[in-house]
């Protein structure tokens, strides 16, 4: 008897698995003219996805407002949101704000020691508020370093600590010689890495305006405002600052709002102008003309930092721009607590 083959079973096999493949393949044809239908709706950039998502207005617009405002340092104009945010990015990359940088000193005298820490709070609190960029550059001797140190790291903000080993007596401190040393640590720190920016002195006792901060950074040269000093103990506060006409600064003026009245004092060119002052933009400490301004005979003009500055300041009143425009206001007060006529 010969065997038989199931050819019919075979076959039906074969038919199945053809009907899955076409199946298969329409499924997948499906698939994609979905895909393609629908993206066909999607917008064609990043602008046009942020315009449409501001004009409807809803949590979209937020989240774009928002991120904008993160990227480019400051507010927004949301009315301009609705043209595309690229360009505002674009805008606001190409006009950067200076880097402001700060100098406080602190001294190493017990009395000052028990009230640093609650100044450099306060301080750095005020400097919280001005907008970035801005580097803090705090100066003390090496014996207070822990404490400080930890503080700084707290506050958030860009900061240096620079630290000294040199050794200064009470009477040091109250002739102002260890705070014009610890300038001119700063200055040496500034002149050493290339810090380009506006250098400005603040002391721990210094209160500001915020809006002093956002004139300081259109100074191309030196800068130069009035300043109201008040001495602990003493109902008098004593403005000194320059006098100008209009932006420009013409002289040099003092005023004493003491309990018997006020007296006045005008005068073309101080001897030596109040650090608290003034500001200057941190190129002046590496121009190469620096070393030959003055004679060998006067060295200490051009080695001293602090020194120098103060002198090239007064020497041309063309290049120091008024703050505000008029100095008509008082935008930085100094609580003195030495005596009334220190300027440190």
């Amino acid at each position: 008897m010969g065997s038989s083959v199931d050819h019919g079973g075979a076959g039906g096999r074969g038919k199945k698995q053809g009907s899955q493949l076409w199946k298969k393949a329409l499924l997948h044809s499906c698939l994609c003219f979905v895909m393609g239908f629908f993206t066909g709706f999607a917008p064609s950039s990043v602008s046009d996805w942020t315009s449409a998502a501001v004009s409807a207005g809803g949590v979209g617009s937020s989240h774009v407002v928002r991120a904008l405002q993160t990227a480019a340092g400051g507010a927004v104009n949301r009315s301009l949101l609705a043209h595309g945010g690229a360009g505002l990015l674009d805008a606001a990359a190409a006009t950067p704000r200076p880097l402001l940088v700060v100098i406080t000193t602190t001294e190493s005298t017990p009395a000052a020691s028990g009230e640093r820490a609650a100044a450099l709070t306060r301080m750095a609190h005020t400097l919280r508020l001005a907008a970035p960029p801005l580097l803090w550059v705090v100066v003390e001797a090496a014996p207070d370093v822990p404490a400080t140190a930890r503080l700084l790291r707290a506050t958030g903000l860009l900061y240096r600590h620079l630290t000294y080993k040199d050794n200064f007596t009470a009477a040091d401190a109250a002739a102002g010689k260890e705070r014009h040393h610890q300038r001119n640590v700063a200055l040496g720190h500034i002149e050493h890495h290339r810090l380009a920016g506006v250098v400005l002195f603040a002391g721990l006792g210094d209160v500001f305006d915020l809006r002093f901060f956002d004139q300081l950074r259109q100074i191309s040269a030196f800068g130069a405002w009035p300043v109201a000093t008040m001495a602990r103990g003493e109902r008098k506060v004593v403005v000194r600052g320059p006098a100008c006409s209009a932006a420009a600064v013409t002289g040099w003026f003092s005023r004493d709002f003491g309990g018997n009245g006020t007296a006045a004092a005008t005068t073309a060119r101080p001897p030596e102008v109040d650090a608290h002052g003034f500001a200057f933009n941190s190129s002046v400490l590496w121009d190469p003309e620096r070393w030959g301004r003055y004679p060998t005979s006067e060295p200490d003009k051009s080695q001293d930092s602090m020194k120098f500055v103060q002198q090239v300041v007064l020497e041309d009143f063309s290049k120091v721009k008024g703050i505000p425009s008029d100095c008509s206001e008082v935008m930085v007060w100094h609580v003195d607590s030495t005596a009334p006529s220190s300027s440190s």
